[in-house]
């Protein structure tokens, strides 16, 4: 194979356009798809250049101690014992810097609770080990609703380009620019629903129902994995959330519908 064509090969197949996942040797965050997680990035940049700053200042003062620290630089030692206005300046300075820190914080932080109302609920739960959905606003003249369980798709039936590991054989389809609300709970063990992209990690307990919200901004296809090791085959339940326009999500509901009525 040419090197023109394994480019290609990797822009068109390895990494699909719009797919959010962890790359090779990923330092940095996956691109944000919601409020929260632009706000998370937002926040960590912010908060690392005040760590960068106070990590070469705190440098300088240190080696410019070791440097100082020497009869031939300073023959007699000075004998300080007591600094007012150093001890005011070193307790202020870092108090005043967190309360800066704080402020932002805790916005983020209560704005990933507030739960908008929602246009769409779906409900998560977790088994030993794989994912079931179910979609409780729709439903058969019957009463049935949308539900469909989803397992990791296994290494040798992998579709061309397909993510090991992270692909499924149903993926959860939401729409775009919509209110979502999740429920997440399990049947067995503690389980943990976690999608970096779009800033999601809640916990899926037994016998207990959590809830958060969600707002995806733009359509794509998002993977995330259990978050709890939950037993032997943890490592093997993946998520994937396909976001859709609105009129695609709507068709995706509809041939939803239109299967459990024919059978």
């Amino acid at each position: 194979m040419s090197f023109n064509s394994t480019v290609n090969y990797f822009l068109n197949y390895a990494y699909p356009v719009q797919c959010e996942a962890a790359e090779p040797w990923q330092l940095g965050f996956q691109d944000p798809a919601t409020p929260i997680m632009e706000g998370i990035v937002n926040l960590h940049h912010d908060i690392m250049f005040v760590i960068v700053v106070i990590g070469v200042f705190v440098g300088y003062l240190m080696v410019r101690a070791v440097q100082l620290f020497s009869k031939d630089v300073h023959p007699e030692a000075d004998r300080v014992v007591h600094g007012t206005a150093l001890e005011i300046f070193w307790t202020v300075t870092p108090a005043f810097i967190l309360l800066v820190i704080a402020v932002p914080s805790f916005a983020l932080l209560y704005s990933v609770d507030e739960i908008i109302e929602p246009a769409i609920t779906l409900k998560a739960v977790g088994h030993q080990w794989y994912w079931s959905y179910e979609f409780s606003d729709y439903a058969t003249e019957e009463g049935e609703t949308i539900n469909f369980d989803s397992y990791m798709v296994a290494s040798d039936d992998l579709p061309k380009g397909g993510l090991r590991l992270l692909e499924v054989d149903n993926r959860v389809v939401l729409p775009v620019r919509t209110h979502i609300r999740i429920i997440l709970t399990a049947a067995d063990v503690l389980h943990c629903w976690g999608i970096p992209s779009l800033a999601l990690k809640l916990d899926a307990c037994p016998g207990r129902l959590n809830q958060t919200s969600m707002f995806i901004k733009r359509e794509g296809v998002f993977y995330g994995q259990c978050s709890e090791i939950c037993g032997v085959n943890h490592g093997f339940m993946p998520i994937c959330v396909e976001a859709v326009s609105l009129d695609d999500y709507v068709s995706w509901v509809s041939n939803k519908l239109e299967e459990l009525g024919d059978e």
